[in-house]
């Protein structure tokens, strides 16, 4: 335990005799970077194109004036390790340029040390690099601040087609160039046709890089006027450069025989043929010939057009027709028929009456459709049920039981005297028939007979029961008003 105490007791150990000499100097050296920062103040980076101007601008700030400044000096480095001096400027001495290569093309722009700016003119590919604007001071020595000079130049694009003939193997048939570009430039192909690019970079010694973009394919006959489109991206470009091509692929001739309707009847006048053919280039040749030999006399042939001046018997023959051109020669031939009389073709319908019948069958079976669908549509609403309730039952005031009688029927105005002879009806509960002359004939609507049985009495005989008796207000009776017979 004693022991551990005194060990705890002990002074840390010194550090080590050459950390702080590296420190200090260490402390020392970011002091003087950063107030050199911002003593002297200059842009970072500037973009300039060949032929044109800048301006590098370069102030000295001394807050506390307390720097003597003495001399400042332009230096210029291309490339990592070399460093060379463009432009001196000494308040005594005046401004001096030592480097031959800017001599004639560079100014300073303020005679005095607080503000230093040059501008260099006529630019060149080669300017590009670090320009560092250093003073000589007193008593902190040198304070400098550095400018990136970018060196930017536009593409030179141009694009054309490559002509070749159709085969089966890849060929180049298009080629752009963006040429002498910084930075180098990007070209993008956009095509219809089936096909594929390779891009080369070549730097110039100034710095530039020109890129050339072949297209290849396996070149078709169908191919021949197809577009392909070259697109050059830069960063100089204030949008995508576009150059639209047509391909040009040659091939021989393939040739066809038009104008032969099978209506050649002997005394036919101005009969015609032409020989048709795709070729690239043009055919340089057409021959009309005859299988059967020379070709007859009443044939007139004008290049590609053949005609026969009156037909007959001469003409039934097969007429070929060859076509050249540089790539190759191609034919084809017909056999024309001769026919004593004419045959008479009957014309077709019309589009137009096609048309019209088609659009008049459809707004037949529209109609039908309607009508079946409106004859479903009345049976469904007939057969459902109807979609409202029939009103509630009216109780009577005063009970709960419900009333299931007709509607009071009005009163019955006075009654007429009675004439001689008439009778009627009056409702006292017992059948009784009053004539006019005041006597009473019980039965008497029977024809004489005993009175006839009512619908009650019938029912409470065969239930050997009497019949309850009815409790039936006056206004509320169930029999009809008096009726004149």
């Amino acid at each position: 335990m004693a022991r551990r105490d005194a060990h705890a007791r002990l002074p840390p150990p010194p550090p080590p005799p050459l950390l702080l000499p590296l420190a200090a100097a260490w402390l020392l050296l970011c002091a003087r970077q950063g107030v050199g920062a911002q003593k002297v103040r200059v842009e970072e980076e500037l973009e300039a194109y060949p032929n044109e101007s800048v301006d590098l601008r370069c102030q000295f700030i001394d807050g506390g004036g307390k720097t003597k400044l003495t001399q400042v000096s332009w230096i210029w480095e291309p490339a990592d390790g070399q460093r060379d001096n463009i432009a001196v400027y000494h308040p005594t001495y005046g401004q001096s340029f030592p480097n031959l290569s800017f001599k004639d093309r560079v100014i300073f722009l303020h005679h005095n040390l607080e503000n230093p700016s040059i501008r260099i003119s006529d630019l060149r590919m080669s300017d590009a690099g670090r320009f560092t604007c250093e003073y000589a001071t007193y008593p902190s020595g040198n304070e400098q601040g550095t400018t990136t000079l970018v060196m930017l130049a536009k593409p030179k694009n141009s694009a054309k087609v490559v002509t070749v003939q159709a085969g089966t193997k890849a060929a180049v048939v298009a080629q752009c160039e963006a040429a002498d570009a910084k930075p180098a430039a990007t070209i993008k192909w956009l095509a219809s046709v089936g096909g594929n690019h390779s891009t080369s970079t070549a730097n110039g010694p100034d710095g530039t890089v020109t890129v050339r973009s072949e297209y290849r394919l396996v070149p078709t006959p169908a191919d021949n006027g197809r577009e392909v489109t070259c697109m050059v991206d830069q960063r100089t470009q204030d949008k995508t450069w576009m150059h639209p091509l047509r391909l040009s692929v040659e091939y021989p001739p393939s040739v066809s025989i038009e104008g032969y309707d099978h209506n050649w009847f002997v005394g036919r006048l101005g009969a015609t043929l032409v020989c048709t053919a795709n070729a690239n280039p043009a055919p340089t040749t057409v021959t009309w010939t005859a299988a059967s030999g020379p070709l007859p006399n009443t044939v007139e042939v004008d290049g590609n057009k053949l005609t026969v001046r009156k037909v007959d018997d001469g003409v039934n023959t097969t007429f070929i027709c060859e076509v050249k051109n540089k790539h190759g020669a191609s034919r084809h031939q017909i056999t024309t028929h001769i026919i004593e009389k004419e045959r008479l073709i009957s014309s077709g319908p019309s589009t137009g009456a096609i048309i019209g019948g088609i659009l008049g069958a459809l707004a037949v079976i529209g109609a039908i459709v309607g009508l079946v669908f409106f004859i479903r549509k009345r049976q469904e609403d007939a057969d459902a049920p109807p979609k409202h309730k029939p009103p509630p039952p009216v109780k009577s005031s005063g009970s709960t039981e419900l009333l299931n009688k007709p509607p009071e029927l009005p009163a019955a105005t006075e009654m007429a005297p009675l004439s001689p002879g008439d009778v009627y009806y009056e409702p006292t509960g017992s059948d009784t028939v009053r004539n006019s002359g005041g006597s009473e004939t019980s039965g008497a609507l029977n024809g004489g007979g005993p009175p006839l049985p009512d619908d009650d009495d019938d029912l409470a005989s065969a239930n050997h029961e009497p019949a309850p008796a009815a409790h039936i207000a006056r206004g509320e009776s169930f029999v009809s008003p008096a009726m004149y017979v």
